[in-house]
């Protein structure tokens, strides 16, 4: 499948959820029915890499998908060089809670490619919104060893996974 120009965001309308695969049913799941309603609920922010061209009758397909959101994680849970620096309750983070890549799409570096644009995206966001990191809960040790390679460490356990982050201040300088 050929994707199209760029990331845009998610419409129901146009973009055909249901026919993302990435191999993953929690991925999926989200895409197809999650995505759109956390949006409109202004929980996350969902962009998508829609294909080139549309399926008859079905809108396009999403080549490549990431959502993204404000939390916060407590101060304690930092490493000591970066929470030394920081204030005693909650701090402002980044998460990046889902990024696939559609199975036909995969093996050609779009996995990176949405990486780098969902933490481009952030970094425009925290001209704006600032955080301290970009945190990620992958949803299995592939996704896990995939973050590693991007510079992603682990911090902490989060309902039952290893949850990992990348302070903002190395996000912000990948691009200058």
């Amino acid at each position: 499948m050929k994707w199209g120009e760029g990331f845009v965001d998610l419409d129901k309308t146009v973009h055909d959820r249901k026919s993302f695969d990435c191999g993953n049913g929690e991925l999926n799941d989200f895409i197809a029915t999650k995505a759109a309603k956390h949006m409109k609920a202004g929980v996350s922010l969902t962009r998508v890499l829609p294909a080139a061209d549309p399926m008859p009758g079905a809108g396009y397909p999403i080549c490549a998908y990431f959502s993204v959101a404000a939390s916060t994680i407590l101060r304690k849970t930092l490493p000591p060089r970066m929470a030394k620096k920081l204030p005693q309750y909650p701090v402002p983070v980044f998460l990046v809670a889902q990024l696939a890549v559609n199975s036909d799409c995969q093996g050609a570096g779009l996995g990176k490619v949405t990486l780098i644009k969902a933490l481009k995206y952030l970094v425009e966001v925290n001209r704006y919104m600032r955080a301290v990191a970009v945190i990620v809960d992958p949803v299995d040790e592939e996704a896990q060893r995939f973050y590693e390679k991007y510079g992603f460490e682990v911090l902490c356990q989060n309902r039952g996974r290893d949850r990992m982050f990348l302070p903002m201040d190395t996000v912000v300088r990948l691009f200058a």
